[in-house]
């Protein structure tokens, strides 16, 4: 009998641990409180008079703050989320050319109450030039380069579909009473890698007749007395032709202003062929829609 009763005895004392162990637990967040005094401040990393979209790094500054608050989620309009407890990051964004992109920020306090702020930024990413060509380019700081008047073909045309001066290449030396063997151009770069150019045509620019009115002058063609000088960042990009990695670097930059480089042939926009730290291949189509050709050289 007294076996008995310690069987009872322990059976009852089990239900009552178990039924002690299957309480729920119970928890307490306080008071429910709702961030509040929410501010956001953007800054474009490298906004100046001369830059007032940025430095080309795309680089942004986000910082938030509220009261009442555990966590921030940012939402940088890029479709890119991140959840940033001090309310502060300098955020890159990746997206060549100049965007505009609306920062939202979710301040989250107790319990999940979010107060919520937005600001507009616009911001300018540079195109990320292949080292190499900013290398052979610029010499790694500034470069000047001439046409190479010794190369056959230095000054070309051919069909707007093609990748060569099939219609005309001019011959060593050809050319040299159009004025543009003495012309300098300078390229160089910033920390950023941002690719600047300087065009020295010694007062006077060769152009081709059908490019005449793009530069807003008129005659027949030869030299005009068109101004170039003064430093112009270029707009670097992937090329838009259907030319193949064996026949070009497939990169092709703008130019602001009145588009020149040396020649005047009514375009603003060049791909680069071929490039070495010597030498140097353009392409582009002019203002009657054939392909030109133009060979550099460093000086």
């Amino acid at each position: 009998m007294k076996n008995l009763y310690k069987i009872i005895g322990s059976f009852s004392l089990l239900v009552v641990l178990s039924i002690t162990g299957c309480k729920k637990e119970e928890y307490s967040f306080g008071a429910m409180k709702t961030p509040t005094a929410l501010t956001l401040t953007t800054t474009v990393v490298g906004v100046d008079n001369a830059n007032p979209t940025g430095n080309g790094t795309g680089s942004v500054t986000i910082n938030a703050s509220a009261t009442d608050v555990l966590t921030y989620n940012v939402d940088f309009g890029d479709g890119n989320t991140l959840l940033v407890p001090t309310g502060k990051i300098t955020y890159k964004y990746t997206t060549p050319g100049v965007n505009k992109y609306t920062v939202t920020v979710n301040a989250i306090g107790t319990g999940g109450i979010v107060s919520t702020i937005s600001k507009a930024v616009t911001v300018y990413v540079a195109f990320e030039i292949p080292t190499s060509i900013v290398a052979n380019l610029t010499n790694g700081s500034s470069q000047v380069w001439v046409i190479d008047q010794n190369a056959p073909g230095h000054f070309g045309v051919g069909p707007s579909d093609g990748f060569g001066p099939v219609w005309y290449a001019a011959g060593p030396g050809s050319r040299a009473s159009d004025g543009f063997y003495d012309d300098e151009i300078t390229f160089s770069k910033d920390a950023n890698n941002n690719i600047f150019m300087n065009v020295d045509n010694k007062g006077n620019t060769f152009v081709l007749g059908a490019a005449l009115s793009y530069y807003g002058v008129s005659g027949t063609e030869g030299q005009f007395p068109l101004t170039t000088l003064g430093v112009k960042r270029l707009s670097f990009m992937n090329a838009t032709s259907a030319s193949t990695a064996d026949i070009s670097t497939r990169i092709q930059f703008m130019v602001p202003g009145n588009g020149l480089v040396a020649i005047g042939t009514g375009s603003n926009t060049y791909e680069i062929l071929q490039i070495t730290s010597t030498t140097m291949t353009l392409r582009t189509i002019g203002a009657d829609g054939n392909s030109w050709y133009q060979m550099f050289k460093v000086k």
